[in-house]
């Protein structure tokens, strides 16, 4: 019996270095060619007024509040949400706006779990088409890196950035 403690107490304790030794930081990123003018891809992703119409999480709790601050778009344009367990809360401040070339976002999530991230957007264009990356990157505090020891949220979060890029692509192929 005490040896099948010592081998779960030596097995705890190496998911535990193991998660120790990981990265600082993460970055999630996806990517998509898109059939239009990066000047219209830009104004989808810009204004937050236009994230219903392509972003993965807003269907995701419809009766979802939302509140909007600051610029109408560009830097300085604010969003906050609050919804569903799925949803969570927080919120999202425009730090960059290049148009139509890069958009950076602060993004920090208050609910279910505490996260303070950045999400970058950049557009590259040639021959008709605009290339859109889509990145979100940060700090990974020691909690995140034992919850990466378990989940792949490069393919969670992923999923959820290629079904936005296609969205986004579907909405402004129109």
């Amino acid at each position: 019996m005490l040896t099948i403690v010592y081998i779960i107490a030596a097995l705890i304790a190496v998911v535990l270095i193991l998660a120790a030794m990981r990265p600082d930081t993460f970055r999630i990123e996806r990517k998509i060619t898109i059939k239009a003018a990066p000047e219209k891809v830009y104004a989808l992703i810009d204004d937050f007024h236009n994230w219903p119409a392509w972003s993965p999480w807003e269907k995701l709790d419809p009766v979802m509040s939302r509140s909007f601050s600051g610029a109408a778009s560009g830097k300085g344009a604010g969003y906050a949400w609050q919804g569903n367990k799925k949803v969570g809360k927080g919120a999202m401040e425009i730090l960059e706006a290049q148009q139509p070339d890069k958009i950076v976002i602060k993004l920090d999530f208050f609910e279910p779990f505490e996260a303070h991230n950045t999400a970058q957007f950049d557009l590259s264009s040639a021959g008709g088409e605009t290339t859109v990356t889509w990145a979100m990157y940060g700090p990974s505090p020691y909690m995140m890196k034992l919850m990466h020891m378990f989940m792949n949220m490069d393919k969670m979060v992923g999923k959820d950035f290629e079904e936005g890029l296609n969205n986004l692509k579907a909405n402004a192929e129109k």
